[in-house]
């Protein structure tokens, strides 16, 4: 019977084993899994606090960097369009900067972006013309109107019981500048386009820049105002003995094509009101500064001194001087030299964004890139500004 029961509980002890086996085969595969989805929840955990380490980074950046940043798309936006076209990128873009609002070639262009537009105007605003000594505003309308008040209002004195007399009534001038569209039609192969070594950015900014220099400077001085700027020369001038507000003063030099002596120079200088010479200057060309330069007064000194330091203009009878080509000669009854406060007798009003129209059509196998800006200039104040006439009369 002992026997029996014994292998009795043998044969049910197989089936036991069994089930035992089973269960630590679920158990280990069940360890393999929750084994993996750690392992995988472990690796997303450490990459979610990788990214925020790097997110706390960029916000940490100084703020230059941060600008860097902000500009990044419109500047993959435009160089893609400049490259083949593609305007997609440009027209999802929205500006927080109000003068880079639109977007749109409504206009005629699309906004240069913010890196490619200062680098134009940094150009510009170191150029060797009258905009580096005059009043520049940014306007958003067409034209940038002055009140000019060139009359004395008039003045008396009065006892505390006497009648009081009337004094005179101010003149007010309304002095209007108009903005008018300056252009320039660079070029490249569409094959340049193409090499991504090729800094399309900056070539186009060089070019631009160098083409809108060269007109606004020429402009600024001989401009006739017929579709551009209205320059300093292009304004009726009478001797400085008779003149009259509408007119520019000149100070003859007594000597046709000559500068004479230095006494004409410092004849120019006080000719100028006193309220104007704390912030003048001289302008004038290369071949007129050669000559003024070897002036010299009674003692045997020069009147024309170099900067004392790089970056530092030079300066005759202590004033600085700009050396602006487009000046006359000094040639007979040539007015080759003007003196005076340009930043208050002359305005520059501009729109301070520049468009790039892209035309991969008119000029095939060439791009051409039409980029505009619009400018505008003129005299705001006559009595701010005096020539000197290399002529006797």
């Amino acid at each position: 019977m002992n026997k029996s029961d014994g292998s009795a509980l043998a044969g049910d002890g197989v089936p036991m084993i069994r089930e035992v086996r089973q269960a630590m085969t679920g158990f280990v595969s069940e360890l393999k899994g929750f084994k993996g989805e750690f392992g995988t929840r472990l690796q997303q955990l450490e990459e979610r606090v990788t990214m925020l380490n790097r997110d706390s980074i960029a916000a940490a950046r100084p703020q230059l960097a941060a600008g860097t940043d902000a500009g990044a798309p419109h500047q993959k936006a435009f160089n893609a369009y400049l490259r083949s076209g593609d305007d997609d990128g440009l027209r999802g873009l929205e500006f927080e900067c109000k003068a880079m609002s639109t977007a749109v070639n409504g206009d005629g262009g699309f906004l240069v972006d913010p890196q490619t537009s200062e680098r134009v105007q940094s150009v510009l605003n170191s150029t060797a013309s009258i905009r580096a000594v005059a009043a520049v505003v940014n306007v958003e309308a067409t034209s940038y109107d002055m009140l000019i008040d060139h009359g004395e209002v008039g003045a008396g004195w009065a006892s505390e019981t006497g009648a009081v007399a009337e004094t005179g009534t101010p003149q007010i001038d309304r002095i209007s500048i108009p903005l008018h569209e300056l252009s320039a039609l660079p070029k490249a192969s569409q094959r340049l386009l193409d090499d991504s070594a090729f800094d399309i950015e900056g070539w186009l900014a060089g070019r631009i820049a160098d083409k809108f220099a060269r007109a606004e400077a020429a402009a600024f001085i001989n401009g006739d105002g017929e579709d551009k700027p209205r320059g300093i020369l292009n304004h009726a001038v009478v001797d400085n003995e008779i003149w009259a507000w509408g007119n520019l003063g000149y100070v003859p030099t007594g000597v046709s094509g000559d500068v004479g002596g230095g006494e004409a120079v410092i004849d120019l200088v006080y000719a100028l009101g006193a309220q104007y010479r704390a912030n003048a200057s001289f302008v004038m060309n290369s071949k007129t500064a050669g000559h003024l330069r070897k002036l010299k007064d009674n003692d045997g000194r020069f009147l024309w001194s170099d900067g004392l330091a790089a970056g530092e203009p030079a300066r005759l009878l202590g004033y600085p001087v700009l050396i602006a080509e487009d000046m006359p000669n000094p040639e007979a009854d040539a007015m080759a030299v003007a003196f005076g406060d340009f930043a208050a007798g002359y305005t520059i009003a501009e729109r301070p964004d520049l468009r790039v129209l892209r035309d991969p059509f008119s000029a095939k196998p060439h791009v051409l890139f039409y980029a505009t800006k619009r400018v505008g200039g003129d005299v705001s104040d006559f009595a701010a500004i005096k020539l000197l006439k290399f002529g006797t009369a």
